[in-house]
């Protein structure tokens, strides 16, 4: 299963940030980072795409980011999975 974690930077704490994701090293939970982006923006100040087998895989493998940043985690699915899945629904 895919999941969207968006990371919106905590006041202050931006060179530390950086300093940590030099050093950060993915721990084997389970929790796989398909895609990771960095944005100019503060919210969201990065953008990671993970996949895993439950969400708490997840909170596992976050580690410290948790110092620097408030973070949110979504399920999502790629466009081919959800054109599919919509195409097993029934009609309205």
């Amino acid at each position: 299963m895919l999941f969207v974690a968006l990371f919106k930077a905590r006041p202050g704490t931006l060179p530390a940030s950086i300093a940590y994701r030099m050093e950060w090293q993915e721990p084997e939970v389970g929790a796989k980072v398909v895609a990771e982006y960095w944005l100019t923006t503060p919210d969201p100040s990065v953008i990671k795409i993970f996949k895993a087998d439950h969400i708490m895989q997840l909170w596992a493998s976050l580690g410290r980011s948790q110092d620097f940043f408030d973070i949110s985690i979504y399920p999502a699915t790629t466009a081919e999975e959800g054109v599919e899945l919509l195409k097993q629904m029934p009609p309205p």
